[in-house]
């Protein structure tokens, strides 16, 4: 059974830290298909992403990718999950903290930023869950100089 066609309790998980490993792995093409029918808001900002092809086009954007092996350099650890989950409905949601470390040849490892993600989740025709929208709240900035290529907000 496919991660997303699980039930709400373990398929909103999954979907959560499937965006951490592909963002990790440097695949902005899974980034999008896993963000792909969310609208993706950052607070403090008139951000608005929606549709695959704009999903990708912030992340490739925003993220700076190694040539060594075309990844940030990066671990988005996601804690404290929060779910709510309505199976009969089809809708759930969930909170949770993430903390991105970095380590580059010019950059010690170190944690570059903390926030929150508040996420909502829908499950389609086909039994299959998906994000829906992804609200993304940064609380605290380290160096990040060595993660994006253009300045936070």
């Amino acid at each position: 059974m496919s991660p997303e066609k699980q039930p709400g309790h373990i398929a909103v998980p999954n979907l959560i830290a499937l965006y951490a490993e592909a963002i990790d792995a440097g695949d902005f093409d899974r980034v999008a298909d896993l963000l792909a029918d969310a609208v993706i808001t950052t607070e403090g900002t008139d951000t608005r992403v929606t549709g695959r092809d704009g999903v990708f086009a912030m992340y490739d954007t925003w993220t700076r990718r190694y040539e060594d092996d075309g990844t940030p350099h990066t671990n988005h650890v996601t804690t404290n999950l929060i779910l709510d989950i309505d199976e009969d409905a089809g809708t759930a949601s969930a909170r949770s903290y993430f903390t991105v470390l970095q380590a580059t040849p010019d950059l010690p490892l170190q944690p570059i930023i903390t926030g929150r993600y508040r996420d909502t989740f829908t499950r389609d025709a086909d039994g299959a869950w998906r994000f829906a929208t992804r609200h993304m709240v940064t609380t605290h900035n380290g160096d990040l100089t060595h993660h994006l290529k253009i300045p936070l907000g």
